[in-house]
Formats: structure tokens, sequence, C-alpha cells
């Protein structure tokens, strides 16, 4: 399989380059990525735990799903992408858009746009992906952060900061 290609970005979110993956993140380029939480009826959100073989902070709990833009793809088509490839998740476009986060250390310097979506589940989860996945009262997310901060994803943590702000 080839390694897939990314479009780099400049500070404003314009395309300047594109570059394989490995690249991308060796020189610490910036790029682009979507980010989606998934609640329930009863107001609960979908966290998953990453794959200990992700390259990336394996093993760590992060959002519903989420994965970098592909060379031309949009933020739009690509969380839509990663719900049904993650979580086995089909939507109707468009989904909701909450804000939009710059390229920064704590997302591995990828521009996030921050999506949300009602699913009641059940999920089929791609297992080299995802180690497991949990349903979680918003309370209880913001009090296992502030104790536990290691065990989530950086971009997570900046996500939750803002969106319970």
């Amino acid at each position: 399989m080839s390694e897939e290609i990314f479009d780099v970005v400049n500070e404003r979110d314009e395309v300047i380059d594109r570059q394989p993956r490995g690249e991308v993140h060796r020189l610490g380029l910036k790029h682009r990525a979507t980010h989606v939480l998934v609640y329930n009826a009863r107001g609960d959100v979908f966290l998953q735990k990453r794959s200990m073989q992700k390259d990336r902070q394996p093993g760590l709990w992060d959002s519903s799903a989420s994965g970098h833009l592909n060379s031309g793809e949009d933020y739009d088509a690509c969380a839509v992408r990663e719900l049904r490839e993650e979580i086995g998740l089909a939507v109707a476009r468009p989904l909701e858009r909450l804000f939009k986060i710059a390229a920064c250390e704590e997302t591995d310097q990828e521009f996030v746009w921050v999506y949300r979506c009602q699913s009641d589940g059940p999920f089929a989860l791609n297992a080299e992906e995802i180690e497991r996945g949990g349903w979680f009262a918003p309370a209880e997310v913001t009090r296992w952060m502030a104790e536990r901060p290691q065990d989530f994803a950086g971009a997570l943590l900046l996500i939750w900061k803002k969106w319970m702000a």
C-alpha cells in the first residue's frame, strides 16, 4: 500500500505543497485533519481508544472519529469518510461544524475542523485504528481529563476545553 499524500498548508491554511504522510510528520509541516464528536440521544459522547499500532499517540483516548485530509479532499468530506472508516457510521452530509482550531503543537501541526453528529450506534470499530470505544457523560470526560490528562490525545484535550468553555 502506498503512503498517504497530504496537502501541506501555510499559516493561513492555504495549500502550498503535497508530501507523503511520513515526511509531513517528520518535518512538522502544517497539514489538515478533522475530528467528529458523536453524541447519543442521552447526551453521552462516544470516545475511542486509539490502537497501540497507531504511529501517533497510540493507546490514548480520542474523538469519536478523526483523521487527516487526503490531498485535494475537503474538510466536510474527510469527516464523513472518517466516521465510515473508523466506526462504520454512514451519515448524510453535511455534519454540524462546531469550530476550527489553528495548527499548533497540541494538534501535531494540524488545522482541525471539529464536527458533531448524533447516533446511538451500534458501531463497527476498525481494529487497525481503534482498541475499543465507549459512551461517556460529558461531565465524566471533563473530570477524567482534569485528573488524568495523559490518558488523552493532545488534540482532544484542546478540543474538549474549547467545546466545554
